[in-house]
């Protein structure tokens, strides 16, 4: 009932802060703030849903800048002391996550910023390596933008899309539902990412002479 509640009063305000939240180290997920607020907005017409995608995006760019700028002053020693801590923990980080989107992130340089917020798990952690190697902060915060309104249209599609379908009382579980498809779609994209690059690796490889 309180989720339930919190999200049909959802304003722009609201958005923002859940969004900045979603987006930093607190595990908050997004697919149930924008779906949602595109909903209420196609349904009641108290917000736009292009503003809605807007304000996210804004929001998704403050909590990621929360951890560029966290990592880039404290440094890697300190940031997987916090993974390995019982609060990272609390926080679903863990040393393991941290590394892969370090990995991740150095393997694939700055688009890696722009994918990585369309891929679950690693969208949170993404920014911490970015800060970690003192990306450019310009570059960083257009390819977070980038990412972040992509994904955000998607989940404010969907939002709209399940307010032609399913009335409001069915409107959690539905979105329970499609979400799934979503996570998914993001694991796919991953492996796609990954065998992609493989390939490209193995195609650039120079050949021995016989």
């Amino acid at each position: 009932p309180m989720l339930s509640s919190l999200l049909s009063n959802l304003n722009y305000g609201t958005i923002l802060l859940l969004m900045a939240i979603e987006s930093s180290f607190i595990p908050f997920p997004s697919e149930v703030v924008i779906p949602p607020a595109a909903y209420f907005a196609a349904r009641n017409g108290d917000l736009n849903i292009l503003m809605i995608v807007l304000i996210a995006t804004v929001g998704a760019l403050l909590g990621a800048v929360i951890n560029y700028v966290l990592s880039l002053i404290i440094g890697r020693p300190v940031v997987y002391a916090f993974a390995n801590s019982r609060f990272g923990h609390l926080c679903l980080i863990d040393a393991e996550k941290v590394e892969k989107a370090e990995v991740y992130f150095d393997r694939h340089g700055a688009i890696s910023t722009f994918l990585g917020r369309l891929i679950p798990a690693i969208r949170q952690l993404i920014s911490i390596p970015a800060g970690l190697s003192r990306m450019d902060f310009g570059t960083f915060a257009l390819f977070t933008s980038l990412g972040a309104g992509l994904w955000n249209v998607v989940l404010a599609g969907l939002g709209y899309w399940l307010s032609l379908h399913f009335p409001e009382e069915e409107l959690l579980a539905q979105l329970e539902h499609y979400n799934s498809y979503l996570s998914w779609a993001g694991y796919a994209l991953a492996i796609f990412i990954v065998l992609f690059l493989a390939y490209q690796a193995i195609k650039k490889k120079p050949t021995t002479a016989n």
